[in-house]
């Protein structure tokens, strides 16, 4: 009896490891609903070879059956592909929903490359159903009469299913947006013109055809504040007078020291002729003592010498002014 008490016990753990086993490979209650909702799968080789795969069987029949209510048919063999290749399986088959809902074609194939690539294509469905508002930061730019301006454009967008994929973000969308409003802006002869139509802006830049090569369609842009800023022409002006003020002393000061320098060179020039000069009336004596001494000179020569320089002194005193006599 004992023996048999044993082998009754193993077989009852038997056969609940042996249920347990079956009914992870076969979730019934999965297969149940899914028959229920008229999808069709089969046991053996799509329950059970989803697990085999490693595919959850939950997200793919929950989807089909999704998908089959809605009135969309999905091959369950991409849904697997795209699970196995990190896709995110519900998201996709909502996106279908939404966009069959709207009208939007959207093939499982590019709803599944849109979702691969990053991107959320439920919320790019949504996007296109509803579109969506964006704002630039504050765009500074000076229009031709030196006026600075400061403008806030607010860009509606609607995505693109068809490009988004390798199209660009919304970040290009804001770039391209300022770099029209500056342009517009800087082109304008007076920041009157602009505050006086700011629409000329958007006119302007929505007709650039911004929107190519981006994920998304620009449908409308609207300013939202434009302030007037700094005069931007009057400091750039003041800025400009003071360095040309500032190169005309250097100028200034460098002919300055030029100046100084001739007038020391030359100031050194006479000091050199006077220093010439007295050497040469020091030689005057030795050379009237050689002049004795040889001969070539005698005594009454000297004295008719004498006489002669003091008649042309006395000539010179006579040919003076009188306030130069007096300040001698």
């Amino acid at each position: 009896m004992e023996a048999l008490t044993g082998l009754s016990l193993v077989i009852i753990i038997g056969v609940a490891l042996f249920l347990i086993l079956v009914l992870y490979f076969i979730p019934v209650r999965l297969y149940i609903a899914a028959i229920s909702s008229g999808v069709r799968i089969r046991i053996f080789k799509d329950l059970i070879g989803m697990r085999l795969r490693r595919v959850p069987p939950s997200i793919i029949v929950d989807s089909m059956i999704n998908a089959t209510k809605a009135g969309i048919d999905v091959h369950q063999g991409l849904l697997e592909a795209h699970h196995l290749a990190g896709g995110n399986v519900k998201k996709v088959v909502a996106a279908l929903i939404s966009a069959d809902k709207a009208n939007i074609d959207l093939p499982f194939e590019r709803a599944a490359a849109i979702d691969l690539a990053g991107r959320d294509v439920l919320d790019a469905v949504k996007m296109s159903v509803l579109p969506n508002v964006i704002e630039t930061p504050l765009v500074a730019a000076v229009a031709k009469d030196g006026i600075q301006l400061k403008a806030i454009a607010r860009v509606t967008v609607r995505a693109n299913i068809d490009r988004l994929v390798g199209g660009a973000t919304e970040a290009t969308i804001l770039a391209r947006v300022g770099e029209g409003i500056v342009s517009t802006i800087g082109s304008s002869n007076t920041h009157k013109e602009v505050l006086e139509n700011p629409d000329r802006i958007s006119k302007s830049v929505l007709s650039k055809g911004l929107d190519s090569g981006t994920a998304f369609e620009i449908l409308s842009i609207d300013i939202a504040d434009v302030d007037i800023g700094q005069n931007i022409g009057a400091i750039l002006q003041t800025d400009q007078a003071e360095a040309d003020l500032k190169v005309a002393r250097a100028k200034a000061e460098e002919r300055r020291a030029a100046a100084v320098a001739t007038e020391q060179e030359n100031v050194a020039e006479v000091s050199k002729q006077r220093a010439r000069v007295v050497e040469a009336e020091a030689e005057v004596p030795r050379a009237m003592a050689e002049a004795f001494r040889s001969g070539r000179l005698g005594i009454m020569d000297y004295y008719q010498l004498k006489n002669i320089q003091a008649d042309t002194d006395m000539r010179d005193a006579i040919a003076k002014p009188e306030d130069k006599k007096k300040e001698q």
